[in-house]
């Protein structure tokens, strides 16, 4: 099995080293960038399987760092940062960020986010044609070419935004996505949060209906939604 390099986009030493050991501990590779500058060079160097970026370097801003990256790059980008405020996890997500860890925090916290995201992109390479048509999660099948979601085989009966909702959300499984990014994806230009929290609550409410031993979709206080990859 190939080893997986991490860059750590970090500039206090304390947490460099921390964030090294428990990779290391895990079997991953670790490779420390303490700038934005030094992080681009190492994304071109090493070819890194995950970046793991704090917002605050000491020669740009994180979010734009984000922008950069994601201008070339679909590399998964896990933010660890001090910044908490909703407003700084909606901007670095809507700038691209697959997800935002909050300082101080839980190495195992980080480790199995990590995974998460490993996982979500190993199902991408290994099912880019199956997905292009069908996806599946659980109990959960969405058949694209049809039109259709269905849970342990049965189909839920979706208005068309409901539908188009679901199936943004599992196109993108394993991310965090915005309200932002949601109601563009859903609405054009238009942004209604309202909305949106009215079609996902009627979602919702069809899914665990026809599967209540799981909850498929997370939410995230003031900032948005993901899909879960559930067993």
């Amino acid at each position: 099995m190939k080893t997986m390099t991490i860059l750590v986009i970090e500039d206090d030493k304390a947490i460099q080293n921390l964030i090294r050991t428990a990779l290391e501990l895990n079997d991953y590779k670790s490779i420390i960038a303490g700038s934005g500058e030094a992080s681009l060079q190492s994304l071109l160097s090493y070819n890194p399987d995950v970046l793991l970026l704090d917002l605050g370097l000491p020669d740009m801003d994180g979010v734009n760092l984000i922008q950069k990256i994601r201008s070339w790059s679909n590399i998964p980008i896990l933010v660890i940062s001090a910044r908490q405020e909703d407003q700084d996890k909606i901007s670095a997500l809507d700038a691209g960020a697959d997800d935002y860890l909050t300082k101080p925090f839980s190495v195992d916290e980080m480790l199995a986010r990590i995974r998460v995201i490993i996982r979500r992109v190993s199902l991408d390479h290994q099912q880019v044609d199956q997905k292009a048509r069908l996806y599946e999660n659980g109990k959960m099948l969405i058949d694209y070419a049809a039109g259709c979601a269905y849970i342990d085989q049965q189909e839920i009966h979706l208005t068309p935004n409901e539908y188009k909702l679901l199936c943004v959300l599992a196109k993108n499984s394993g991310k965090v996505l915005t309200h932002n990014y949601l109601c563009n994806a859903i609405w054009g230009n238009g942004y209604d949060v309202t909305s949106l929290r009215v079609f996902m609550t009627t979602l919702r409410k069809k899914i665990e209906k026809a599967d209540p031993d799981h909850h498929y979709i997370q939410t995230h206080i003031g900032v948005g939604y993901r899909m879960v990859q559930v067993s």
